[in-house]
């Protein structure tokens, strides 16, 4: 059966009101929520950045049965594998076992901000592979040493470790990123419904197989309001970055990038990548290329602050029971 999610974004929202969010999406019904982790927003317009890692630990907390995974932490750069190891570990804990450690290879706009500058793709993907290594080693519990290309660890372990482990999702998207991280993964993440992913992740040898105890797990943006010129205006002033794709998103440093690389996206641009308005069939129909494309989970992503509450109230209930009617 196909599992529907809820996002906390965390460039839209303060953290106060994500946790009140994560509250309402779980009584509501969703499956699971996950949560960005950025250090800026893309553009001024969303204007809010709260830490990702302590907004998931509260709402840890203040929730209780859905699962909870972060979409992504890069563990590479900001932060160091070793810190990421401690705090998925204790997050799980506070979790009781419902946390998913999503991991990618890094966008330039938070990742800059520590002045180690932005590698290349191919060095990024090393530094992930690598990174997954030491959080895989630490999370055995044992005393771990580390020599490696980018990274260093003296003598470290978890002291607080969940018996269940930490599962890791891995953001693809390429063929070759594919092969390289399907085999060091437990899920698949990506952002397109693209079929091809997921066959090309299943043929890869050693990879766990989707369907099979691990899980794809997608991500569509919708912007749904009663006044649907409303909810175009709202998708293009929040969300017209998403236009960019990720090979031009990932390597821009500032929401002021973000700006002047999308002064020319539309309205109308948005709104054809995007379902703005209140007709719920035309959510599940851009929804449906995600099951359709083999993946297991959807996270939705409710376009802007303004109005998430109504959503939350008026349309979600009503919009997961079309989804679970439609999905496999």
């Amino acid at each position: 059966m196909t599992r529907f999610g809820y996002t906390l974004m965390t460039e839209q929202s303060g953290p106060r009101q994500l946790v009140s969010y994560a509250v309402a999406a779980e009584r509501t019904g969703f499956d699971f929520e996950v949560m960005s982790d950025h250090f800026s927003p893309w553009l001024t317009e969303q204007g809010h950045a709260p830490h990702a890692w302590t907004t998931l630990g509260a709402v840890a907390q203040a929730t209780e049965r859905v699962d909870l995974m972060t979409y992504v932490t890069c563990p590479t750069l900001r932060y160091h594998p070793a810190v990421v190891a401690q705090k998925a570990a204790t997050l799980q804990l506070l979790a009781e076992g419902r946390f998913i450690l999503g991991l990618g290879s890094g966008e330039n706009l938070n990742e800059h901000v520590v002045g180690a500058g932005w590698p290349a793709i191919a060095e990024r993907q090393d530094m992930l592979a690598e990174a997954i290594e030491v959080i895989r080693a630490l999370h055995t519990g044992e005393l771990v040493d580390h020599r490696g290309e980018f990274f260093q660890v003296d003598s470290a372990r978890i002291w607080d470790l969940p018996d269940e482990g930490v599962d890791i999702g891995v953001a693809v998207a390429g063929e070759r990123g594919i092969e390289r991280f399907a085999p060091l993964a437990d899920h698949l993440v990506a952002v397109e419904p693209k079929a091809e992913i997921v066959e090309q992740w299943n043929a890869v040898e050693d990879a766990p197989s989707i369907g099979s105890g691990a899980r794809a797990i997608g991500q569509i943006p919708i912007c749904w309001d009663p006044d649907e010129d409303a909810a175009i205006a709202r998708a293009h002033e929040q969300f017209r970055w998403f236009a960019g794709g990720w090979s031009v998103n990932a390597d821009l440093p500032t929401p002021a990038g973000f700006s002047g690389a999308t002064q020319f996206v539309r309205p109308e641009d948005v709104a054809d990548s995007i379902p703005c308005g209140p007709d719920l069939d035309r959510i599940v129909e851009a929804v449906s290329d995600y099951w359709g494309a083999g993946f297991t989970d959807v996270a939705l992503v409710q376009v802007g602050d303004e109005g998430q509450d109504r959503f939350l109230a008026e349309a979600a209930g009503p919009l997961l029971e079309k989804l679970r009617a439609a999905a496999p």
